[in-house]
């Protein structure tokens, strides 16, 4: 429309036109979602970088997003072509929901080779990428299928933010979950062996730990060691316990402020 005022109605000198109203307040709300956006990336990035430990493994992830905004594009065109307000929020929720995918592809390729003794090859890859394909496809498809009924509701009343929302969302989850099995695992081989390097590092950093006693075969086996609770009575008060010999520091006060939270007192 202001293309075509500007290239149709001449105005005198002097003169201006000046869009208000609904359309001022949907230019502001668009200028401000797309700041939010940048922000959003940042934050994601920042995130994927402390859980995977390495930020090319962050990036990794993060390819996602550009293969669900193609298919949140192509599903915008073909419902329309009217790229609303709500249809950019779809945007910004497929950024955290596509990167899911890429989250449980990465991170298990790492588990390989740091918990299971795989080394940096092709078969790794193959075999991360066929164990995380059930996964990925059905995470995919309950968020998707869930929003079917809302995206196919075009015109129905109520529907008027949903339904452009369900349709950018289902759109951006078939491509990036269809190409996500592509693109990915060829990433991570062509740009992900100083991830894998380190995962190994690591590995064998741990192995010698192990083997020179600083650290236990398995740190967390006593957490499972039910051995540790023979001759234990988990029913009586903690001051008639019998620990290593001798009852808990602190029993006794332990044992006096129960009882005054059971006699509905408090204490300081």
């Amino acid at each position: 429309i202001q293309q075509q005022v500007r290239e149709q109605v001449p105005l005198p000198e002097g003169y201006f036109v000046e869009y208000g109203g609904q359309f001022e307040a949907q230019q502001e709300a668009s200028r401000l979602i797309m700041a939010l956006s940048v922000f959003s990336l940042l934050a994601i990035f920042l995130m994927l970088q402390m859980a995977l430990g390495h930020w090319r493994a962050a990036l990794q992830v993060m390819v996602n997003i550009p293969l669900a905004i193609i298919g949140g594009i192509i599903a915008v065109f073909m419902t329309g072509g009217v790229l609303s307000i709500a249809s950019l929020i779809g945007f910004i929720s497929l950024f955290g929901i596509t990167s899911r995918n890429g989250i449980m592809m990465i991170s298990h390729y790492i588990h390989l080779m740091k918990e299971e003794g795989e080394e940096w090859n092709e078969e790794m890859i193959i075999r991360g990428s066929l164990e995380r394909l059930v996964p990925v496809m059905m995470t995919a498809l309950t968020a998707g299928l869930a929003l079917v009924p809302i995206a196919i509701a075009a015109g129905a009343p109520g529907k008027e933010i949903l339904q452009p929302l369900a349709v950018v969302v289902i759109g951006g989850l078939v491509t990036s979950t269809l190409l996500d099995q592509v693109v990915t695992p060829a990433l991570f081989w062509k740009f992900g062996k100083p991830v894998g390097d380190k995962a190994i590092a690591e590995r064998e950093a741990h192995k010698r730990a192990v083997a020179a006693g600083v650290l236990p075969p398995d740190p967390d086996a006593h957490l499972f060691d039910y051995e540790l609770l023979e001759g234990v009575n988990l029913d009586a008060p903690i001051s008639e316990q019998n620990i290593n010999g001798r009852p808990p520091d602190g029993a006794a006060n332990l044992d006096t402020i129960a009882g005054q939270k059971k006699d509905g007192g408090t204490s300081v």
